[in-house]
């Protein structure tokens, strides 16, 4: 197992902290410890850590959910005293391990909700952060507001000393630090999220002011909410990819991760009380931010989804195993090169066909094992964030639809829950009532159409759009994917 007294003695293939982990000190709190988590902002102030003047900036993770899971991943954490290694695969084979150590302690909120708060009043946090998935910041799609009305939600505004949820968490942490003087801080989102830091605001302000009004005027004076895009892909390990792990490293870790070696973050430089000094670890500070984001959301992300929708009806695993059937490969690279980079402004110095280039090999890397599934989870969600630009731009231009139309019929054939062989395909759509995930089950493709999946773009959606998405729909359960696909 990990331990402090264990990095003196690491096997030779491995690097470990380079500094003094013992001297590493809290000065970011972040929501969600999950791999991307771990394999991203983790890995910068990891880097972050090893120049001189920066021990302040180590992460206390926190998790907001109960459970046995939960609780095995915080016993695990605080056994290795937050250490954990992550496996770096290029698409050549070319491997790097090392031991991470700026996860300095993990809370469980549901256990120790006051210790929390605490920390988040503490005048020596100067960031929260964040991942909590794209469809978690909780904003209604129509209203482009924050949703007052959601159960979880009200039950935090009912008492909002005791909340459970991460808005209630977070207001009510700068609550205190309001009261106790300690002045504002940074929320960072490093969510999969087009204008993250914005989206942030509005839900985290949207929240403090149902709680007081004098609160929420407070947060947006005193509190920043940078724009972020973020990108590398972590997949999911299993308990035998984690036996395989460390196998290959010698370890015995108890939360081995894996990722690829391509890393990105840019971000705007907007830190009400300071920052690690991101900048010398590779971290490109912008105010075009949009600009980048737009890019890997609507060409990493949307053919991402993509290729997992492909996946899982085909039965199949991986995402290299489905971009190596050459239809699916073809219809994925005329998707971004006919439909994506035409309607996308590139960011500076940015050579988007080189950039599409860049993603197909990265999704080809066998390594990476990146998991179908996990990418497929909460697929309506991810829809309206990931392709919403490139189908209004299709619509409204008057662009061939014929691939757009195709990837609306894909997604809600995956949402009816059957692979193409009839199999039941586990569904991970919390933000879906039993009544829509009734109507995604059922063979009425009117009532499909519906679905929020959708509602980016409804307005464009005229009744000939929706029956050549319903006979698309037909195609795909005739042929099936492969022969389906228009290429």
């Amino acid at each position: 197992m990990l331990t402090y007294e264990g990095l003196k003695t690491l096997p030779k293939n491995v690097a470990g902290p380079s500094y003094d982990v013992r001297k590493v000190t809290s000065g970011i709190v972040h929501f969600g410890v999950g791999n991307f988590f771990r394999a991203h902002l983790g890995y910068y102030v990891d880097r972050v850590l090893a120049l001189p003047g920066q021990e302040q900036w180590g992460i206390t993770g926190v998790g907001l959910r109960s459970g046995e899971r939960s609780e095995k991943k915080a016993e695990e954490f605080r056994a290795q005293e937050g250490l954990y290694s992550l496996t770096e695969i290029a698409a050549d084979g070319t491997t790097q391990i090392r031991v991470m150590g700026g996860l300095r302690d993990y809370l469980q909120a549901p256990d120790e909700p006051e210790k929390v708060l605490a920390l988040l009043a503490d005048k020596a946090t100067k960031i929260i952060s964040m991942t909590i998935t794209e469809g978690g910041y909780n904003i209604d799609e129509t209203t482009g507001e924050f949703r007052l009305t959601h159960p979880e939600v009200k039950e935090d505004l009912a008492d909002p000393q005791h909340p459970k949820t991460v808005f209630g968490y977070v207001v009510e942490g700068l609550r205190r630090r309001r009261e106790a003087g300690h002045g504002g801080l940074t929320v960072m989102s490093c969510d999969n999220l087009r204008h993250n830091g914005d989206v942030s605001r509005k839900a985290f302000v949207g929240y403090a002011r149902a709680v007081d009004g004098e609160l929420a005027q407070w947060i947006e004076q005193n509190v920043t909410f940078p724009n972020a895009m973020v990108d590398r892909i972590t997949p999911s390990v299993s308990s035998e990819g984690k036996a395989k792990l460390n196998e290959r490293s010698g370890l015995d870790d108890l939360q081995p991760l894996i990722s690829e070696d391509f890393i990105q973050w840019v971000i705007e430089d907007k830190f009400a009380a300071g920052r690690p000094a991101f900048e010398k670890v590779g971290v490109e500070f912008s105010d075009q931010v949009s600009a980048y984001e737009h890019a890997k959301i609507r060409m990493l992300n949307s053919s991402h989804l993509i290729l997992s929708a492909a996946g899982m009806l085909l039965g199949l695993k991986l995402v290299d195993q489905v971009l190596a059937e050459q239809p699916v490969h073809k219809f994925v690279d005329l998707m971004l090169e006919k439909d994506v980079i035409p309607t996308l402004k590139a960011p500076p110095g940015v050579d988007l066909h080189k950039y599409k280039a860049t993603l197909l090999s990265r999704f080809s890397n066998k390594a990476m094992a990146d998991q179908v599934a996990r990418i497929a989870s909460d697929a309506t969600s991810k829809a309206q964030v990931f392709w919403t630009e490139t189908v209004r731009a299709v619509l409204s231009e008057g662009r061939d639809r014929s691939r757009i139309v195709y990837c609306m019929a894909l997604l809600l054939e995956l949402l009816r829950g059957k692979t193409e062989k009839g199999e039941t395909i586990k569904l991970e759509e919390p933000f879906l009532n039993a009544e829509q995930l009734k109507s995604a089950a059922s063979n009425d493709f009117k009532a499909s159409i519906a679905l929020p999946a959708f509602d980016g773009w409804r307005d464009l959606l005229t009744p000939e759009i929706e029956q050549e998405i319903a006979q698309a729909r037909d195609v795909i359960r005739q042929k099936g994917v492969l022969a389906s696909l228009p290429v």
